[in-house]
Formats: structure tokens, C-alpha cells, sequence
């Protein structure tokens, strides 16, 4: 009796789920095709307005970095100084490393509303399915600008930076105050790059699921991580709380 009643109520659960999907999936497709082309609209308009500033971000921040690059390396090849010689080969290997972490890290707002608007809504099923890319590359180009503002972020650029630091101070031979501005010049490098990444979409989508999403979580604006550097008895102390 006992084992009967168990696949009793599991035949009940079972049924009571499907119904349940069932009715999600048909509210889902009634959704009033003027709601569908306004959701639509409004993320196209989202996207287009944060597309500007995140290529002249990308693309400014690619150039630069590989002009600085490009800069010390020529110094590098012309210069028969040996102290000239380390600095612009170290900082020819850094900012080789930005312009490479630019481009392996594409700004998703700079490409999505031109990805958006190649999708056909000509039939009421290609209009759902637009939506659901319009939602996934509004989201994506959110979650991208708050990848830029991590915690990960700022720790790979402060141990290259501190990598820099102490070549300069231990391989190069200089004193400890040699290796201290250097990694100085280039954490503020990395940190205005980073604080300087637009954030838009992570706002957009924030209203977007205000708006017409509440049950789903948004996008926190704000880095739990705290860090500062400070000096130390002979060298820098550099601290970080989460």
C-alpha cells in the first residue's frame, strides 16, 4: 500500500509540473505582439546608446597599448644605453600584455546592437525568438562590463604590475624605490583602464528586469573588493579584503 501511494503522489507531482511548464510556456507565447516589439525596441535602444562609448573604450585603450608597444620597442632597438634598454624592454612586455588582454576579451556592447539588428522579425515565432537573443545580448554585454570591473581583473593586472616591480628592483639591479614607481605608473595605468570601462549595459539590464523581468536577479553595480597599497620597512605593502 505504502509503495502505491508513493508512486501515487509522484504520478501527482509529475502531472502538476507539467502543467505548470505547459501554462509558462503558453503565457509565454501569448505575449501581445505589441509587448514583444516594445521589449524589442527598448533593448535596441539600450544597446545603440552604450555601442559608442564601449568601441571608443575598446579601441582606444587596444591603440594605445599597442602604440606604447610599438614606441618601446623602437627605442628599444635604437638605444645603446643598457638602463634604456631594460625599461623599454619591460614596458614593451607589459603593454604587449594589455593590447593581447583587449583583444582576447571583446567588448560585447560594442558589437551587439549590430548582431541584434541582423535578426529577421518579419513572423510573430522570428519576433519571440529576437527577443530572447535581444534579452541573452543584453545580459551578455552586462555580465562582460561587470567581468571588467572584478575582482579577477584587478588582481592579473596588480601581479603583472608587481611582476614589473621586482624585475625592475631584483633583475635589474636598481633600488627599491626604482621598483616602487614603476609599479606605481603602471597600477595607474591598469586601474584608470579599468575604472574608466563603461558600465551602461549593467545599468540597462537592471531596468530591464524592473521593468519586465522581477523575478530574476540583477546585476550588482558595485565590487566587493577593497585594495590599497601602502609603504613597508623596505618594500610596499599592497592589502585586498573582500
Amino acid at each position: 500500500m505504502g509503495g502505491r501511494n508513493y508512486r501515487s503522489n509522484s504520478g501527482a507531482i509529475l502531472c502538476f509540473i507539467f502543467i505548470f511548464q505547459t501554462i509558462n510556456i503558453s503565457a509565454q507565447i501569448e505575449i501581445p505582439d505589441s509587448v514583444i516589439m516594445e521589449r524589442i525596441q527598448l533593448i535596441e535602444k539600450m544597446l545603440d546608446q552604450g555601442k559608442q562609448k564601449a568601441n571608443y573604450w575598446w579601441f582606444g585603450w587596444l591603440a594605445g597599448y599597442s602604440a606604447a608597444t610599438i614606441g618601446q620597442g623602437a627605442v628599444f632597438f635604437s638605444s645603446d644605453i643598457k638602463r634604456t634598454r631594460q625599461d623599454m624592454a619591460l614596458g614593451a612586455v607589459t603593454t604587449l600584455l594589455g593590447a593581447t588582454g583587449q583583444l582576447i576579451t571583446p567588448m560585447i556592447p560594442g558589437y551587439a546592437p549590430d548582431r541584434l539588428k541582423k535578426i529577421s522579425e518579419d513572423t510573430r515565432e522570428a519576433r519571440l525568438k529576437k527577443l530572447d537573443n535581444a534579452e541573452e545580448l543584453l545580459k551578455a554585454s552586462a555580465l562582460r562590463e561587470k567581468a571588467g570591473r572584478s575582482w579577477q581583473i584587478h588582481a592579473v593586472t596588480g601581479i603583472v604590475n608587481v611582476g614589473s616591480g621586482l624585475i625592475t628592483w631584483f633583475g635589474f639591479n636598481r633600488n627599491v624605490w626604482a621598483g616602487v614607481k614603476n609599479f606605481a605608473l603602471n597600477t595607474i595605468i591598469t586601474e584608470t583602464q579599468i575604472w574608466t570601462q563603461p558600465t551602461r549595459a549593467m545599468k540597462d539590464y537592471q531596468i530591464y528586469c524592473q521593468r519586465y523581468k522581477s523575478g530574476e536577479k540583477p546585476i550588482a553595480l558595485k565590487s566587493n573588493m577593497i585594495w590599497f597599497v601602502s609603504p613597508s620597512p623596505g618594500g610596499i605593502e599592497i592589502k585586498i579584503m573582500f
